[in-house]
């Protein structure tokens, strides 16, 4: 017996076959292809503020991960520096952050 629910394809595939849409169609359009980035993609997503921002983000998270690993005196792991620094330290560092940005 599988760990995975069966289902009848046959009756998935009525149900779609009545259906106007075609599916196929929708996702062969032409358009950019996000699976393989060509340089220009690449270069504009490296050069976005939200991707910027999250870089900068990331690199605090690694800090505080160090940083609390240090005074643990092991490795605390990602994702416990991740929500440990989002609750802790995020909105003051977001705040300090948008005033070194804007000027203010």
């Amino acid at each position: 017996m599988s760990a995975f629910p069966s289902y009848n394809s046959s009756r998935i595939t009525r149900k779609f076959s009545r259906s106007r849409i075609d599916a196929g169609a929708i996702l062969m359009k032409s358009g950019p292809n996000m699976d393989h980035p060509n340089p220009d993609n690449s270069d504009l997503v490296k050069n976005s503020v939200l991707y910027r921002e999250f870089l900068a983000e990331r690199e605090q998270i690694l800090v505080h991960k160090w940083l609390e690993s240090e005074k643990a005196g092991h490795d605390i792991g990602f994702e416990r520096a991740l929500l440990d620094w989002i609750v802790k330290h995020r909105s003051a560092w977001r705040e300090k952050r948008r005033q070194e940005i804007t000027g203010k």
